[in-house]
């Protein structure tokens, strides 16, 4: 008999290349939905088609009207409603945010199959501090949209992560290096693919490398934090970590005083156990 699957919305990751990458949950989530909200249902179909599912479709995306999503979430009391994008984890950097707060509004369930994502994928291959990150998506396309949006995070301790397209990978280099200064970075690019790559280098040796070159392929920036940020001393440090240790555990003031003076937890917690030794 087949299985049944739990009515309500199934939010499944699939592959950001590499079949191989689908989990045996995915996948089997994927045979027994009862319908499938692909962003293109080409795409989804190909998907299907490697695993021997043949289940109904219906396009959800950017462009898909209110309507449509009372519709889905009507159907979700007594259906299972499997929601995919195109590659990778749905709802990052794609449609389908106001489709689970409307699933969750209405009492219905909501389930996750985590998997694949490309934001992720590449700051583990950058080798840049992925101890604090903040994922940007696409930044504007015009450049003084695109030059505000950068200067918002330009002071932030964490590594940034976006994502670009080739025409645009030069001019988006170039902004980032201009604003942000010679930080370390890495341009990757078909990730878990045959040709996966990863370049590294500062910003502007990727803007020049990039500026007459466009790539193709799904393609990830890794910026790390501005070294200028790191300068706090270590007597600083020192004083307001002996303070907060009088209060506090090591690990809970190593959190407190790394948000204060916006630096890295893992050197604050390492001062405090010296501390407390």
């Amino acid at each position: 008999m087949d299985k049944v699957l739990a009515p309500g919305l199934h939010i499944v990751a699939t592959p950001i290349g590499n079949l191989g990458d689908l989990s045996p949950r995915a996948a089997d989530v994927l045979r027994h939905a009862d319908r499938i909200l692909a962003e293109d249902t080409r795409v989804t179909a190909k998907l299907l088609a490697h695993i021997g599912a043949k289940v109904p479709m219906t396009r959800y995306d950017d462009h898909s009207s209110e309507t449509e999503r009372d519709r889905i979430v009507a159907r979700l009391g007594e259906e299972a409603i499997a929601l995919v994008s195109d590659a990778g984890t749905p709802l990052i950097s794609d449609p389908g945010y106001k489709l689970v707060r409307a699933a969750r509004a209405s009492g219905h369930r909501v389930h996750t199959v985590p998997g694949p994502c490309a934001a992720i994928a590449a700051l583990t291959l950058s080798g840049l501090p992925s101890d604090r990150f903040l994922f940007l998506g696409f930044l504007p396309a015009k450049a003084k949209a695109r030059a505000n949006a950068i200067a918002e995070i330009a002071r932030l301790r964490a590594t940034l992560v976006l994502y670009e397209s080739g025409p645009r990978l030069g001019g988006t280099l170039l902004a980032l290096s201009a604003l942000l200064g010679e930080r370390e970075a890495a341009v990757i690019r078909e990730i878990t693919k045959l040709y996966e790559e990863c370049v590294t280098g500062t910003l502007g040796q990727l803007a020049n490398r990039y500026a007459d070159d466009f790539p193709k392929g799904e393609i990830v920036i890794v910026v790390g934090p501005s070294a200028d940020l790191e300068t706090v001393s270590d007597e600083t440090l020192d004083k307001l970590l002996d303070q907060a240790l009088l209060r506090l555990s090591p690990s809970r003031a190593a959190a407190e005083v790394a948000e204060q003076l916006n630096i890295p937890r893992k050197r604050v917690y390492a001062r405090a156990l010296e501390r407390t030794k």
